[in-house]
């Protein structure tokens, strides 16, 4: 499939519209092989997709490594990567598994925001993965999503030094570019008054659910030429499942008003004989900040649909009709 390319920022990198969401090929572990991830990421290679994110949480290390195997059988210089740096992998004994990582590897994580913990964690996923350098580096949730109460201190930490060590390692030409990834648009917002970053992956937060980051986020980002890449396009997994039971928001059971609000969602995407899915992959791609979606991927089938549903088209009604009934804002480009 001949995937659009998407030039991040200011720099001279460009991802895919459709990107690789590795989460998953660490979280589930052993349920599936080393053979079968490897199949997983040659036919995402094989549909177009060029561009392939990780981090060392996802499986404590296992995204990486698979990530890392398959991907040196093409040349380093037809794809992008990236991955995060704020959780160093440790010892068991040095610090706390994530308990919803299902592999076996034998290693804890403990979050480190310092200026050294950046080039510490870059070179132990650079021997991960087996590649020489990393194209875009993200400090990993700082957001209030994942710490807190402790979030203000952790972001100062964060600020003081995990990412004067990114810009660093940009102006050294150790990485191509560097931002965040995290679950919330506003402290994106925080870093960007302070930093000259790159890209943002803001996962769960601008979907067929959630259009906040319009009013004030994507503009901004459109001001300074920042690019965001959009991450949990289905709420991770709430508009993509028609089962009740197993559809999740935020990793967590769907609550009646969202689920509710997803089937209004539905019935007007089957009025124009359009999957939500579709509908769900492609809507954030219409704002001009946003360089890539990159659902998250553990099998061949999730594979498939996602090529599939990006080379589907949505008549311009659906999102008339979205936004007349007010469930879906209609970007403005």
């Amino acid at each position: 499939m001949n995937l659009k390319a998407n030039t991040i920022g200011q720099t001279d990198i460009k991802v895919t519209s459709l990107g690789f969401g590795g989460a998953p090929l660490g979280a589930v572990g052993g349920r599936i092989t080393d053979e079968e991830a490897a199949a997983i990421l040659k036919a995402a290679y094989d549909g177009g997709i060029r561009y392939f994110d990780t981090a060392p949480l996802y499986g404590h290390g296992l995204s990486e490594k698979r990530i890392g195997t398959t991907l040196k059988s093409f040349k380093r210089s037809e794809f992008v990567l990236s991955t995060k740096v704020g959780r160093l992998l440790v010892s068991l004994a040095e610090g706390q598994r994530n308990e919803g990582m299902r592999d076996k590897e034998p290693f804890s994580i403990r979050y480190d925001y310092s200026y050294s913990a950046a080039r510490t964690s870059l070179e132990t996923s650079i021997e991960r993965l087996g590649f020489d350098r990393i194209d875009i580096l993200l400090c990993h949730d700082i957001d209030l999503w994942t710490h807190g109460d402790d979030q203000p201190e952790i972001f100062k930490a964060a600020a003081d030094g995990i990412l004067p060590a990114l810009s660093d390692l940009r102006k050294e030409g150790v990485i191509g570019a560097f931002g965040l990834g995290v679950n919330e648009w506003r402290v994106c917002s925080q870093v960007m008054d302070l930093f000259d970053v790159d890209c943002f992956l803001l996962a769960g937060r601008f979907t067929l659910l959630e259009q906040e980051p319009l009013d004030e986020f994507l503009p901004k980002c459109v001001d300074k030429n920042v690019s965001v890449i959009v991450g949990g396009p289905y709420n991770s997994g709430l508009l993509a499942s028609e089962d009740r039971k197993r559809a999740t928001y935020d990793y967590k059971p769907v609550d009646d008003s969202r689920w509710d609000r997803a089937q209004r969602i539905r019935a007007v995407c089957q009025n124009h004989d359009t999957d939500m899915r579709t509908a769900a992959l492609q809507y954030p791609l219409q704002h001009p900040a946003v360089a890539s979606v990159i659902p998250g991927m553990w099998s061949l089938d999730e594979v498939e649909m996602n090529l599939d549903l990006m080379g589907q088209d949505i008549p311009l009604e659906l999102w008339n009709d979205l936004a007349g009934a007010g469930l879906v804002r209609k970007i403005l480009s």
